[in-house]
């Protein structure tokens, strides 16, 4: 079992989700008691089974909320909406309108620490993202629906922090590893449709954050982060995106193949597919958005030093660990065991 934390009870949002699951695992391994908020049966289910008390309803259930928070000594606020495309009234409600909901139950049960789970998307406003700090400005005009809202989301975040609510904000940058059932499945499933393709080569460097070391990162924020303060979590050094991805898709047998196209060509199709679909009103998404242009088709590093130096943060697994548990689950699945 991990080591103890400085908190015994903690109250999660989404934790149905790949991020909430993988934080309550990690929360109840530490011998923290854990409510989750459960808008369904299956969500239920999901978050019981790993071992906390689900709190029946959503983030538009004020009451049901405050209720389940009463008594916690911290909130995880890790559900949200990553729609990039179309569902404005969507995307508000559950970023923005869902965040202001988590801060005003957390104040209404007297919640002391609340840990905002954002996104390194806050920073997207069309230029690569090269080495940022939490000192770098949000763009006046960040790009997409899930950059925009979020960003707005924190906004709210840093507007409750006071002397009852030490409020703090956490950046994973492409979150990856066990019980993936997001971005490694969404990858496999673009190449075997011939949707994949790299931008430029995708020789440029990305920042990861492995499952587990967000978790640890969010622990850590919980335990000594500062009220009002931001903190990217990553996996250390930056790596080619080409390689990483590369070598996640082999965890599952697939070959991203060698497609490529040059970046401005990619941004031009991002801008101009997003023109025709609004032009003509057309269903679903476009096959590229400007915003996952943004994300996937350059440079994304962000620096976590000042998680390092004030969280005591570090990595709690490698990548090359994190691909050879990602390797040897793939292998269970196939022999059956």
């Amino acid at each position: 079992m991990n080591e103890a934390t400085e908190f015994g009870t903690a109250f999660v949002t989404g934790g149905s989700g790949y991020l909430g699951r993988n934080l309550i695992r990690h929360l109840r391994e530490r011998g923290v008691a854990v409510r989750a908020l459960a808008r369904s049966a299956a969500a239920r289910a999901t978050v019981e089974a790993l071992g906390a008390a689900a709190v029946a309803g959503d983030l538009g259930d004020a009451a049901a909320l405050a209720a389940g928070m009463r008594g916690c000594d911290v909130v995880f606020h890790c559900a949200a909406s990553v729609s990039q495309w179309n569902d404005e009234a969507g995307a508000y409600a559950a970023n923005v309108a869902g965040t202001e909901a988590a801060l005003a139950a957390s104040q209404a049960a007297g919640v002391p620490r609340f840990i905002h789970v954002s996104t390194e998307a806050v920073l997207a406003g069309g230029e690569q993202i090269v080495q940022a700090t939490e000192a770098a400005p949000l763009p006046d005009r960040p790009v997409g629906l899930y950059p925009r809202t979020k960003g707005l989301a924190e906004r709210r975040v840093l507007a409750a922090v006071g002397p009852d609510l030490a409020a703090v904000i956490v950046r994973p940058r492409l979150i990856w590893g066990n019980d993936d059932t997001t971005m490694l499945a969404a990858l496999a499933e673009a190449v075997s449709k011939g949707r994949f393709m790299w931008f430029g080569g995708g020789r440029y460097l990305t920042s990861t954050a492995h499952v587990d070391n967000v978790c640890a990162g969010l622990i850590a924020a919980a335990e000594r982060g500062r009220p009002g303060e931001i903190y990217f979590i990553t996996d250390g050094e930056p790596i080619e995106l080409r390689a990483f991805l590369t070598s996640l898709l082999a965890t599952r047998g697939v070959e991203p193949g060698r497609r490529s196209i040059p970046r401005w060509l990619g941004r031009l199709i991002a801008a101009g597919g997003e023109r025709i679909w609004r032009a003509l009103r057309l269903p679903g998404e476009p096959p590229l958005t400007r915003a996952t242009f943004n994300l996937i088709g350059g440079e994304v590093t962000v620096r976590d030093d000042k998680a390092r130096r004030e969280l005591g943060y570090a990595p709690v697994i490698s990548r090359a660990a994190g691909l050879a548990a990602l390797r040897a689950g793939s292998a269970k699945e196939v022999s059956g065991a």
